[in-house]
């Protein structure tokens, strides 16, 4: 059985401090909620990986953004490209 990536947590490591909220998911990716200490609220959108090693899926390092993943500041921006999955 593949483990689900958590529907709320605190960031670590680079993303210290930040409030991730799962808002969607779907066969092809998911979209959380980032609440951050200074910058306030944006959205991450990115394909879902199963990490096959482990057996989980992982949620996406900042290299992957730009390619597998995306930063949205705009919510409705964020469903568009989630639906695009």
């Amino acid at each position: 059985m593949i483990k689900e990536l958590a529907i709320e947590f605190i960031g670590r490591g680079e993303v210290r401090g930040f409030f991730f909220t799962q808002l969607m998911k779907s066969n092809k990716g998911y979209l959380y909620q980032v609440k951050t200490p200074y910058l306030g609220i944006h959205y991450e959108v990115f394909q879902k990986i199963i990490n096959k090693r482990f057996n989980i899926i992982s949620y996406p390092r900042s290299a992957s953004f730009g390619i597998y993943a995306w930063c949205i500041l705009n919510y409705e921006d964020a469903i568009k490209k989630f639906n695009q999955l």
